[in-house]
């Protein structure tokens, strides 16, 4: 596929202009498809992140101060830029991670709906006057934007992660510096460059290029740095836990967005083709490398050997291969390491009782790409139960009661999503009240929406994005006591 806006490919950085790093150094973004070189950027460092900050300070005095319609016009106009240019960035996107290019269509539309939704929200009533507790005096409560942000974001979901935090963050006045994963940075780049196309002032959005080795080293600037007022984060929760530790030491509010150990659950009363279909759909999209993708299926004892016979055939259809195919189901893996933990997720269970289904191995394409795994039998007891898989492999168990799958469902230090399948009403009430995490998809997988909160409990993170809550995440509020009014 031919990606017919050149420009949208980018080479350089943006620190208030595009720029390279300050000793020109650079690194190379790979395709895990082929594992060639698709491009190179800069690889910067701490110097430059305290110049992107500093300059992204300065922006911040001016944007807070645009009217809501400024702001609120330029989301709108970058929205239809993104839209307008969806193949271009599907190509981007798919070269540079390894998804389907339906996925990434899908993805890129998607991401632009939180500009739509933002551009609206932000021109909502923000604060509230009370009651005052004396004769001559008002209460005001008001929404102010936060400052200047930083938001972390990973490479599963290159342009998703970075919308649903800079849409909310625009909308209310403030100003981010972006750090991408060093694997996908050319999807948030191609994005930058497009909002500045519809008219965003330099220096409001900055984006941060750095590999592996220096990515460190721009996390300590940008969660120490006391010009930076929040740290937004996607990523695994160990990873989390430091950058929060490391946020604290300036008291830097955060929003973490952490990992997930998903259950699946099917009750004997359940459709079970409508489950099977859901199933696929969380598990094996983006070849399971998503925080919300299905860990662990608990199926009922009734329907549990039909639903494997379906399952397995269902699975055992899905065609993996380069992304760009347009009749591909599953692309790569997004490295050879996730590769090698796959593999070492099916020995641990297959050590542990668990019994191999289908798949199980390095798919015929080789690198990055593997078979859509299925593994029965599965315990608390095996590694893929007890962390996040990312990766295409599902872990089947039986059980017989409600409460029994209630309490293994629950035994998780995650909690961000949790799906059932009954067509039992009242247990469809008790079963999305015991489940303990953020979101729950009753007989659905589809719940994403820019309308609704997306977050966990547990240690899947603090914080949420979309509807409301994910604009508040990004203003301060501040009571006005009024007073000698009489």
């Amino acid at each position: 596929m031919i990606i017919k806006n050149k420009d949208l490919l980018c080479s350089k950085a943006i620190i208030g202009d595009w720029c390279n790093a300050f000793d020109k150094s650079t690194f190379n973004i790979m395709n895990p498809a082929t594992n060639e070189s698709i491009g190179t950027l800069p690889n910067m460092g701490e110097h430059e992140t305290i110049k992107a900050i500093e300059i992204a300070n300065e922006a911040f005095q001016m944007w807070k101060n645009q009217t809501v319609d400024f702001r609120s016009n330029i989301l709108r106009s970058w929205a239809e830029l993104i839209r307008e240019n969806k193949d271009d960035l599907a190509v981007i996107m798919t070269m540079e991670q390894g998804k389907t290019i339906k996925e990434s269509i899908g993805e890129i539309v998607y991401s632009a709906s939180f500009l739509d939704w933002y551009a609206e929200e932000a021109q909502r009533p923000i604060g509230r006057m009370m009651p005052a507790h004396q004769t001559d005096q008002k209460i005001l409560i008001t929404h102010e934007p936060l400052g200047v942000g930083a938001t972390i974001t990973p490479w599963n979901f290159p342009a998703l992660m970075v919308m649903r935090e800079v849409a909310p963050a625009l909308a209310a006045g403030c100003t981010v510096v972006i750090k991408p994963s060093e694997l996908t940075p050319l999807t948030p780049l191609a994005l930058v460059k497009l909002a500045i196309d519809a008219g965003l002032p330099l220096g409001v959005l900055s984006v941060i290029t750095g590999d592996k080795k220096n990515t460190p080293k721009i996390g300590d600037v940008l969660t120490s740095h006391l010009k930076i007022n929040k740290i937004s984060f996607t990523g695994s929760t160990a990873t989390g836990i430091m950058l929060a530790k490391k946020a604290m030491e300036s008291v830097k509010k955060m929003s973490l967005e952490l990992g997930g150990n998903a259950p699946f659950i099917v009750f004997d009363d359940a459709d079970i083709d409508a489950a099977l279909t859901g199933l696929i759909s969380s598990k094996y999209r983006n070849s399971g490398q998503a925080c919300v993708a299905t860990n662990r299926v608990f199926i009922q004892k009734g329907i549990y050997n039909d639903f494997i016979v379906k399952f397995i055939k269902k699975v055992e259809l899905l065609k993996v291969g380069n992304g760009l195919d347009a009749d591909v189901d599953m692309g790569p893996l997004i490295s050879i390491e996730a590769s090698e933990n796959m593999e070492n997720y099916i020995k641990d269970s297959l050590l542990k009782g668990g019994e191999l289904l289908t798949g199980g191995k390095r798919h015929k394409l080789g690198k990055s790409f593997f078979e859509p795994t299925v593994i029965a039998n599965a315990s608390d007891e095996m590694m893929p139960c007890q962390c996040e898989i990312f990766g295409p492999l599902t872990m089947i168990q039986k059980f017989d009661s409600e409460e029994e799958v209630i309490k293994l469902a629950n035994n998780s230090i995650h909690g961000l999503a949790a799906y059932f399948y009954s067509n039992d009403r009242k247990r469809s009430w008790r079963v999305s009240e015991a489940l303990k995490a953020g979101i729950i998809g009753e007989n659905t997988v589809s719940f994403s929406t820019p309308r609704a909160p997306f977050g966990g409990y547990k240690q899947s993170g603090i914080g949420r994005n979309g509807g409301s809550e994910g604009l508040v995440e990004w203003q301060e509020v501040k009571y006005r006591c009024i007073g000698d009014l009489n």
